[in-house]
């Protein structure tokens, strides 16, 4: 997971080896407890008992979870807080660096970090992920540092957090491998997506790496009525691809394992935590651990924005006129799809000459994404994170 060919690590810091001592490996929490993670440091504010279990973020202020010298490598990353609005979880943002760069590598609201999308808290465990019983939030990915590690959450909402419990687990490490690679995490949301355009799970990113997975939140949009969001498919451009992906899935929810629409499931490298068909809300993840996505100049990942339902009921919302319809496939009587789209004119399904079948159709709606990748730089080119009035509006979405 940390290394292009994944070598035994230095140290046998991989927790897989569970059976060898690590020579030259020092553990270390950081806690409130112990927040410079000191050698025989800890519960010293109140002589041993239990004074400092929790600290508070004032709006507008910063709250430093990790801040060493050296080199090593993050295991876990442990964090419950009182207030676990999606309001809160979105208005959290949560900063990584490594190496005392001054630009970070992960740049993400809180709650989509820890793969609740939409705000919404869940009951779950997977490969990299967990929240137990859907009150706190856990990451067990490695993030390997060489010179320093910085992590720092800062409170955009305005009100104060009165409790904000944390602990960072690491290990200095006495060698490097130079395989090891630094972890990353983007997050980016269009709330009214254009048709016809693939929305991206991530930009295009310079350098050598791995991409990791993705959770994805999907707020639907009501002018399609009840018609189904998700037939579009996800393309991977890496290493110079322009028009054309190297990769290319099937669907949506083809791309998270599952088919025919997706439910509520929870599995180690795929899920969906939110369907939500009331309100038209989605979210799900895809971790590329078994099957990795390796690139060596570039990557950038999308998502089709297109939809599907019979034809019957995509006909009424394309001459509503509220929602753009864009056909792109009908059925037939046979089991090859008619093609409709073209880039020049958009098809009428009123065409009487188009059977009532399963219809796909680019549409417009409000996505967000979280994009987990490792590059071999501890910075990347990516732009900073959205204003916390673009992660925080229209969330719909109920504590």
């Amino acid at each position: 997971m940390i290394a292009c060919n994944q070598p035994q690590p230095p140290d046998n810091v991989y927790p897989g080896n569970l059976f060898t001592y690590s020579e030259g490996a020092e553990t270390r929490w950081s806690s409130p407890e112990n927040a410079g993670a000191e050698k025989g440091k800890g519960a010293s504010a109140n002589h041993g008992a239990k004074g400092h279990p929790y600290d508070s973020i004032n709006g507008g202020g910063s709250l430093v979870l990790l801040n060493v010298q050296g080199q090593g490598i993050v295991n876990r990353i442990w964090i419950t807080i009182n207030d676990r609005s999606p309001e809160m979880l979105r208005s959290l943002k949560l900063e990584m660096y490594w190496d005392n760069e001054t630009k970070p590598a992960v740049t993400v609201p809180l709650g989509d970090f820890f793969s609740v999308g939409l705000g919404r808290m869940a009951k779950f465990e997977n490969a990299l992920f967990a929240s137990p019983e859907g009150r706190s939030f856990l990451c067990h990915i490695p993030m390997p540092f060489r010179k320093g590690a910085k992590i720092v959450v800062t409170n955009e909402s305005g009100n104060k957090l009165t409790h904000f419990f944390f602990d960072v687990n690491f290990q200095y490490l006495k060698n490097w491998d130079e395989q090891f690679m630094y972890f990353h995490a983007y997050w980016h949301r269009d709330t009214a997506t254009t048709a016809g355009k693939d929305f991206e799970l991530l930009p295009q990113v310079q350098g050598k790496g791995r991409f990791l997975g993705v959770n994805v939140g999907v707020n639907a949009n009501p002018a399609y009525n009840m018609t189904w969001w998700g037939e579009g498919e996800v393309k991977m451009f890496i290493d110079g691809d322009k028009d054309l992906p190297t990769l290319a899935g099937t669907g949506t929810e083809d791309y998270i394992g599952t088919a025919w629409s997706q439910g509520w499931f929870a599995n180690q490298y795929s899920g969906c935590l939110v369907d939500d068909w009331p309100n038209k809300q989605w979210s799900f993840y895809r971790f590329h651990i078994p099957d990795p996505v390796f690139f060596a100049q570039d990557c950038r990942i999308t998502l089709q924005q297109i939809g599907g339902d019979f034809k019957r009921n995509v006909l009424p919302v394309q001459q509503e006129g509220k929602a753009k319809v864009i056909p792109v496939t009908i059925g037939s009587s046979h089991a090859k799809m008619n093609l409709l789209f073209s880039k020049d004119s958009v098809v009428s399904l009123a065409d009487p000459s188009l059977q009532d079948a399963w219809t796909n159709f680019y549409r417009s709606d409000d996505l967000s994404a979280t994009a987990y990748f490792y590059l071999t730089t501890p910075a990347n080119n990516l732009p900073g994170l959205q204003p916390a009035g673009i992660r925080t509006t229209q969330l719909r979405s109920k504590p």
